[in-house]
């Protein structure tokens, strides 16, 4: 089963999550008129037992066409994934573990925050190195569910 990667857009990721990017939103003039700061891009939501943790990612980077069966969801918070680089990277989506994926390629710069508990593909850089700062949850319990398609889906560009 083949799926069309399409440019990600705010408006088009809403049912699943935020687009995080310069550009995007309310900026404010800060450090002497230095730095402009795109305020509040997304709001990390975990539930009461978490916390709030930032790590850095490096995942091999894949090639389009790519083929997948894997995804995953964390029911106990949000998840974001922002790149180190200014390379483009795939984000897969999903209404469901039965549902159809979607498939969504950033620009240069752009990160996504996955709600809590959608459905999504691993973190799949095109580019190397593939480093990105992680913005999720930690803390006790297994915030991880995964399910496997029965047959591979493969994303073109």
């Amino acid at each position: 089963m083949v799926i069309r990667a399409a440019p990600l857009t705010a408006e088009a990721f809403a049912p699943y999550g935020t687009v995080i990017a310069a550009g995007a939103g309310e900026a404010r003039s800060i450090n002497a008129g230095l730095c402009t700061r795109w305020h509040d891009q997304c709001r990390p939501d975990v539930d009461a037992e978490g916390a709030v943790s930032l790590s850095v990612f490096e995942a091999e980077p894949r090639v389009l066409p790519y083929s997948f069966d894997l995804i995953e969801r964390h029911p106990d918070g949000s998840q974001a994934f922002l790149p180190l680089t200014a390379h483009p990277f795939l984000v897969i989506v999903a209404d469901g573990p039965g549902a159809e994926p979607r498939a969504f390629l950033t620009a240069p710069h752009e990160g996504v925050q996955f709600h809590r508990g959608t459905w999504h593909g691993v973190l799949t850089p095109l580019h190397a190195p593939g480093l990105f700062a992680v913005v999720d949850r930690v803390g006790p319990g297994l915030n991880l569910e995964e399910h496997r398609y029965d047959a591979p889906f493969t994303v073109e560009a």
